[in-house]
């Protein structure tokens, strides 16, 4: 007997299909991918206001006296510069330095909750992360809570976004700032109100018990005419972080790769004080100590060809690494994409160069597409300028 594949479901899931989205499968969840299509989509985020359904998304509450302590031991970041109300984004490493997952870190003491700390993680590595944290929480005064199944988030991004906050019940005074949590109330709702997002654009992260999912949706939703909001699949989504420069989790982010690696050395301190998973290997690298041993970049086709996940790299007709996203760029109007290349075989030169921005910028690469070579040059990330609301 065949045993069909059971998915999980957003409690927006009947909506999705009222609004005509095309459901897809993603990271064990059925998900709409688009609705009216990804160019428009994109394009209404990008001019006005975009909603996305991402309570796939995992949530942990971490409280205790020993919370600080233990965040300082799982991430390279210091947590203990996190202001009360204040998020953080870290990467959660594994003791080889290679990243476990990249996630978000709000300090919500001052907000009436239970947790000291509000950790946002991918979908895709809920089942990954909050055993690896719970293990890790064994040696201190903590307790580690998965709320994933009991909240759902929407994500409203655009330009457009405070104006439709502000409309339901928040005015633009008392919005949060970036990258900054508040418990408001919404539609007489209850929730946590972040000004974060995947995007590039200013906006907010909703977060909420389940039970309001619908209200929520269909009350952003009401807002079409007025503020051109639209909903928004997983397509548009995927475009929208790629021309932002932002890195997907199994794509520009796996467990063999160090954030050093994956270009989010920015993000690294040199001088935190505490030990934490792979410190070793991550600081030789942020102090050029020991040599990377791959890189991610970004890179824009000169040809027309499109550069999908996981086609062949070469410089000089050499192989030297894969595609991890690629995608046209409907803002641009190009086809762009982030690349992972080996130094393992490349020459001590090459290296130089590609480990030198001013020579390493606007290098051409090939991208192998259908057998044949073409031209792509090596680019700064983001693609397009962030418009966050600082």
């Amino acid at each position: 007997m065949e045993i069909k594949e059971q998915y999980k479901k957003t409690f927006l899931y009947d909506e999705h299909l009222k609004c005509g989205a095309k459901m897809v499968p993603f990271e064990g969840w059925l998900m709409p991918v688009q609705y009216e299509g990804i160019i428009k989509e994109h394009n209404a985020t990008r001019q006005s206001a975009g909603l996305f359904d991402v309570s796939h998304m995992g949530e942990v509450y971490v409280k205790g006296k020993e919370s600080l302590e233990y965040l300082q031991s799982i991430v390279p970041q210091d947590v203990s510069v996190l202001k009360e109300g204040c998020a953080l984004y870290c990467q959660l490493t594994n003791k080889k330095g290679g990243l476990i997952d990249d996630l978000i870190i709000y300090n919500v003491k001052n907000i009436e909750i239970e947790a000291d700390y509000f950790i946002v993680v991918n979908a895709s590595r809920v089942d990954v992360d909050v055993p690896f944290m719970k293990n890790e929480a064994v040696k201190f005064d903590v307790e580690i809570c998965n709320k994933s199944n009991d909240l759902s988030m929407l994500a409203l991004q655009g330009i457009n976004s405070k104006y439709i906050i502000e409309k339901m019940g928040v005015d633009r005074k008392n919005q949060p700032g970036f990258f900054n949590i508040k418990k408001v109330k919404l539609d007489g709702v209850s929730v946590l109100l972040t000004r974060t997002g995947y995007t590039g654009e200013d906006g907010f992260e909703i977060v909420f018990e389940n039970k309001y999912a619908l209200q929520l949706w269909n009350k952003i939703l009401s807002f079409k005419t007025e503020f051109f909001v639209v909903p928004v699949g997983l397509g548009a989504r995927d475009t929208l972080r790629l021309e932002a420069g932002l890195p997907l989790y199994g794509h520009e982010l796996n467990e063999e790769y160090t954030p050093l690696e994956s270009s989010l050395g920015y993000f690294i301190p040199a001088d935190k004080k505490e030990d934490y998973n792979g410190k070793e290997l991550i600081l030789a690298q942020k102090l050029k100590q020991k040599p990377l041993r791959r890189k991610l970049f970004a890179f824009v086709m000169e040809d027309k060809q499109i550069a999908r996940n996981g086609y062949e790299v070469f410089i000089d007709n050499q192989p030297v690494g894969v595609v991890t996203s690629g995608a046209p760029s409907p803002t641009l109007g190009k086809n762009i994409g982030f690349c992972m290349i080996e130094f393992e075989n490349l020459s001590k030169n090459l290296v130089t160069r590609l480990n030198n921005p001013q020579e390493s910028l606007g290098m051409i690469i090939q991208v192998m597409v259908r057998n044949k070579l073409y031209n792509a040059k090596l680019t700064k990330k983001p693609f397009i300028k962030k418009r966050y609301e600082k």
